[in-house]
């Protein structure tokens, strides 16, 4: 059934134009990355995320995938034999296929490795050193190529040879062991995070890469991690244990950094989070609520001591919250200027006037399925602006404009 918001029209922003006639309006310059040519020889989430990020910008991004399709292809729900996910995470890329355990198409790939920018692989460790594809072998096809390659453990470590996702990541990390409820069982997220996070780390070590080539003249290999990505982004709980023999625990929705901070639900059965991290916006909060002695307490200075006494904290706010509907919650935390935002569901986001007015959404022409909603680039530059132009390929529909066969291959000689 088709949904009001699909095809709607973005509003118009101060200078009358959305932000898409903005970025068709924009300088000569072109996007930011065109030029580039990269090769996504990845499969599934990270690595084919981060192609998608520099394709997003303007790179020429060849998607490489065995005859048989990326498992991606049948990622989560599909539509006509079409997986969203597939058109999201491959939107603006080329797609071929060559089997690179043959020796034939190794070749083939050979050539093409020889005239890209980026190359993006996320297979085992060893297993382009044994198709004859390794570092050694594209840096003397190509010297100025970088590779970047995306594994779960990196390229070396008693480790390095398991296989391994986004989900071992998150339950080596100590993300899992940090998340959910104090009595309950360490929590996964419900969503791909580790892959998203290394991809976003796959595409910035590609980006310093290049950065180094045009400075120095040469290429190089980038060695991804997803443990070590999702590690790094945990902020300082390693620091601290070192520090302090502190170890991260579960507190559901809550901090042990400030308070009040968590999840409340409304009198309308609606929900909202609010979080308060300085003084002065707690001590807002709690006037708010009509507890103004909480914050003449002595613990109330600092967010260890609020956090410390969450529990009168939560009690105060969840008892405030629980007696308004949802859009006067956000209404007064608005005029006192404090935090608060609605806990949408999926079907939320489209009708919400911020992300209306930002044009988060957008409907991409597919030949398949008519069109495909889905965000727009994850960041806007006022001069070099990225696009989505098309959803992702179909299986090899690019194989013979991008790597024809020689006149004798084809004749069968």
């Amino acid at each position: 059934m088709e949904r009001d918001w699909k095809l709607s029209v973005a509003p118009e922003r101060m200078d009358g134009r959305t932000l898409d006639e903005q970025d068709r309006a924009a300088p000569e310059a072109g996007p930011a990355l065109a030029g580039l040519t990269v090769i996504d020889a990845s499969t599934l989430l990270a690595g084919p995320f981060a192609a998608r990020l520099l394709a997003d910008y303007g790179a020429e991004v060849i998607k490489v995938e065995h005859p048989s399709g990326d498992p991606l292809r049948r990622f989560g729900q599909v539509r006509e034999g079409r997986s969203m996910w597939w058109k999201v995470f491959n939107r603006n890329k080329k797609s071929v296929t060559l089997d690179l355990s043959d020796s034939a198409d190794a070749e083939r790939f050979r050539e093409l490795a020889g005239t890209a920018d980026v190359l993006i692989e996320n297979f085992r460790p060893g297993t382009l050193e044994r198709w004859g594809l390794g570092p050694d072998v594209l840096a003397e096809l190509n010297p100025g190529l970088i590779l970047t390659r995306v594994t779960a453990f990196g390229q070396d470590g008693p480790y390095h040879r398991r296989p391994g996702f986004g989900t071992l990541a998150e339950a080596m990390s100590g993300l899992a062991a940090m998340s959910g409820e104090p009595e309950g069982a360490p929590l996964l997220p419900s969503f791909p995070l580790g892959d998203a996070i290394a991809g976003l780390h796959a595409a910035c070590a590609a980006l310093i890469a290049l950065r180094a080539r045009d400075r120095c003249g040469y290429g190089q290999t980038a060695d991804v991690a997803i443990t070590e990505t999702l590690i790094g982004s945990l902020g300082a709980q390693l620091s601290e244990y070192e520090q302090f023999g502190v170890k991260p625990a579960r507190l559901g929705n809550r901090s042990n950094n400030n308070a009040p901070r968590g999840v409340y639900r409304c009198v309308d059965d609606r929900w909202v989070a609010i979080s308060a991290p300085s003084r002065a916006v707690a001590e807002r909060v709690v006037r708010l609520v009509g507890r103004p002695e909480l914050a003449e307490q002595p613990w109330f200075a600092d967010g260890s001591g609020r956090a410390a006494h969450r529990e009168v904290l939560d009690e105060a706010l969840g008892d405030w919250i629980a007696a308004h509907e949802r859009p006067d919650v956000l209404a007064e935390f608005d005029r006192v200027e404090a935090a608060a935002a609605p806990i949408y569901e999926v079907d939320d986001i489209p009708a919400d006037p911020q992300f209306r007015a930002r044009s988060l959404l957008v409907s991409v022409p597919d030949a398949e399925l008519g069109t495909v909603t889905m965000p727009t680039v994850p960041f806007r530059l006022s001069r070099t602006p990225g696009s989505i132009r098309r959803t992702g390929p179909d299986l090899g529909a690019h194989t013979e404009e991008l790597l024809p066969r020689p006149l004798k291959e084809e004749a069968g000689i």
